[in-house]
């Protein structure tokens, strides 16, 4: 039987919701080419990790842990994956997160293996044998469905598009594997990890974002985001512009050049929705636009729009959200 390999990832000892969602998408094309779903944790070893992911479709469980794979590098993470895929042959389909970590480890891996990569895919199917994958191009204007044609490839997934779904409840084992690194290739090590403080969830992860750009103004106006995001539950985002000014991080920009995010709810604040910002969240649920400019692009891929000064409409917004929870 041949295996669809599911890359699970995880941070600081706890699996990610990428994870599970990686696995709900290999089962979904497992049935139709009669293949097993083989999760793969690299790293230290998580606890009660076989009974996190046991409903979301795993056949089985390999982790793969070494001394050397303490703390994410790409050349060992590569190394371990490259050795698990090999031995796992035949292999139908390899499939990552399009995550920071995701994208960089299945290109190299990819390399590695001398095989075709589909990356940032929103869909999966299968046709004929073969697994196509659906990704956007041209900064999300177009989608381009790609058939790998080998017998198999590595396909990243864009994160909070393929939802988990729970399957079945047997009960996994964790397969302990053995690989043979080769600590000279590993050339690049994590020597300290410094969390940043106040850190939020991840945009990547984050159901709700509040999202400001240049229509602020200022960085002394970001504070009327944060209270929306706080009154809502949601993550605080920007745009290149906001952050190249120096408002934001380079952690919280959302866009082709920053992170692609997928959330139910994207409010965009003072966003004039330039093609590289689209790129990034068009695959939002549902997007909400308040901008002063009634021409702004932001409201072509916009749900809802308010056009107004964002500086009056979302204090008010805020305001408005508070009195109905009250109630």
């Amino acid at each position: 039987m041949s295996h669809i390999i599911a890359f699970c990832e995880s941070k600081q000892g706890k699996l990610r919701g990428v994870a599970k969602e990686i696995l709900s998408a290999a089962r979904a094309i497992a049935k139709d080419i009669g293949a097993e779903v083989t999760g793969v944790l690299v790293g230290p070893p998580i606890q009660g990790a076989a009974e996190e992911l046991a409903p979301y479709g795993a056949d089985r469980l390999i982790q793969v842990s070494d001394p050397l794979l303490e703390s994410y590098s790409t050349e060992g993470y590569a190394q371990a994956m490259a050795e698990v895929i090999r031995s796992e042959s035949p292999v139908a389909a390899v499939l990552f997160p399009a995550s920071a970590l995701g994208k960089d480890l299945a290109a190299r891996v990819a390399a590695k293996l001398d095989r075709p990569l589909v990356s940032d895919c929103v869909e999966l199917k299968v046709e004929e044998g073969h697994v196509k994958a659906l990704r956007p191009i041209y900064g999300g204007k177009l989608h381009l469905w790609v058939t790998i044609q080998s017998d198999w490839g590595v396909i990243s997934l864009r994160p909070k598009i393929f939802l988990p779904q729970e399957v079945n409840g047997k009960s996994l084992t964790i397969e302990t594997r053995q690989v043979a690194l080769d600590a000279s290739k590993i050339r690049a090590r994590v020597s300290e990890v410094k969390q940043e403080s106040g850190a939020t969830l991840d945009l990547t992860e984050a159901d709700l974002i509040v999202s400001g750009g240049r229509g602020l103004k200022g960085p002394e106006n970001f504070s009327i985001v944060e209270d929306l995001a706080k009154v809502i539950g949601a993550t605080v985002g920007a745009s290149r512009a906001a952050v190249d000014a120096g408002w934001r991080p380079h952690s919280d920009q959302v866009g082709q050049t920053g992170k692609t995010v997928s959330p139910t709810l994207y409010i965009a604040v003072g966003i004039s929705g330039a093609v590289q910002h689209l790129a990034g969240m068009g695959s939002s649920k549902v997007i909400v636009a308040i901008n002063k400019d009634p021409e702004a692009p932001i409201f072509k891929a916009a749900t809802y729009g308010i056009v107004g000064d964002a500086l009056k409409v979302v204090p008010a917004l805020t305001e408005a959200v508070k009195k109905a929870k009250a109630e």
